[in-house]
């Protein structure tokens, strides 16, 4: 069953744990995780302690998304903290296959990042390592954006190779995911679809996150 992420970049972060109650107890089982270090993308987030903080008050699984240019050393500290997963940017490691071993040797699932620019081609030979692969559909570094369409191309290369290599990593997107297009993404191969502003940019963010989970499920039966 594909899963929709709730994004906490959008949530009111003067009661986070009100607005992960909400989607928890409307089904969510994993939860999105944006950390920017102002260096890697423009912008700044949050830290260890947030998730943390996130830990003590859900069960969910916590999939923590490092934008930020020196995940070797902070990857530790945001497992230690709680995360479950953490995804990192091919474009910041240098040694991926090391930074990857590393994530799943201190406990947690490991992912691997690709911004709409950077080519699937990059990440072949590591997709037997990754446990993971996210396809960002925006640039990263600020929620709210529009979706870019071409990166759903990237999405179908991922699930023709994870087939005809006979590999069962997952497939992340993360960037503009709406009602509007979530069947598209999970028809092109999408397992995890994170959303942000659609879920905690509307009034009723459970209600939001339900509509989500019920058309990603629709179109599951039907992808190409």
């Amino acid at each position: 069953m594909p899963e929709i992420l709730p994004s906490i970049l959008s949530a009111d972060f003067a009661h986070l744990g009100e607005q992960v109650a909400l989607v928890e107890a409307a089904g969510c089982r994993m939860l999105h995780v944006d950390v920017m270090d102002g260096h890697f993308v423009p912008n700044l987030t949050l830290g260890p302690p947030v998730v943390r903080s996130l830990r003590k008050v859900t069960k969910l699984t916590l999939d923590v998304h490092l934008m930020i240019t020196d995940p070797d050393r902070y990857a530790p500290l945001f497992i230690e903290a709680g995360a479950d997963q953490v995804s990192v940017h091919q474009e910041v490691c240098p040694h991926l296959d090391r930074t990857l071993r590393m994530i799943q040797g201190e406990g947690a699932k490991a992912g691997v990042v690709i911004n709409p620019s950077t080519p699937v081609s990059t990440l072949e030979e590591v997709l037997g390592v990754a446990d993971f692969v996210l396809v960002m559909s925006v640039n990263p570094g600020f929620g709210g954006q529009k979706f870019i369409p071409y990166t759903l191309d990237k999405v179908r290369r991922l699930a023709a190779l994870r087939r005809d290599l006979g590999l069962k990593f997952a497939i992340e997107i993360d960037g503009g995911v709406t009602q509007d297009n979530i069947g598209d993404v999970i028809r092109a191969g999408v397992d995890w679809a994170v959303a942000g502003a659609s879920v905690y940019g509307k009034s009723d963010p459970a209600a939001a996150y339900q509509a989500l989970q019920q058309e990603a499920n629709a179109a599951l039966a039907v992808r190409v």
